[in-house]
């Protein structure tokens, strides 16, 4: 939660660590696994989520403060676009804000996404919200 004052806990910070490179099992004897490399390993993520008081009959809108390449992530304003994410496009009640957090994660290790070149770390500065306390969540 992002603000003690905050009466209808609105406004929450997550954070996603980016994913690591696997190595995928084949069906196949003697071969070497296929490692997935993917860009976003080690880096951290600094994600804002905002719940309206329709939550959760209706999805939270999903920022990233951290600047990040994809698909489904505006470039300028850090949104996630709910057209360009499943999730939030088809969203159920029984969803979650961890929910989201793990999606994310689990995109960015998509074909379309796990080698797109990333901005320079440490790059938050332009999205930055000024607020007190805050209470993360975590994905790991």
């Amino acid at each position: 939660m992002d603000d003690a004052d905050d009466i209808y806990m609105q406004s929450w910070t997550g954070t996603i660590i980016g994913p690591p490179n696997v190595s995928l099992p084949l069906s196949l004897p003697d071969v070497l696994f296929p490692v997935v490399v993917t860009v976003h390993e080690g880096r951290i993520y600094q994600l804002k989520l905002f719940c309206g008081l329709d939550y959760p009959d209706n999805p939270p809108s999903v920022r990233f403060q951290t600047r990040i390449n994809m698909t489904c992530v505006n470039q300028e304003t850090g949104v996630v676009e709910p057209s360009l994410f499943p999730m939030l496009a088809n969203w159920q009640r029984e969803y979650t804000m961890e929910d989201i957090l793990t999606q994310l994660k689990k995109e960015m290790m998509s074909p379309q996404n796990r080698r797109m070149a990333q901005p320079p770390e440490g790059n938050e500065e332009a999205r930055l919200d000024q607020k007190g306390l805050v209470v993360k969540c975590c994905i790991v």
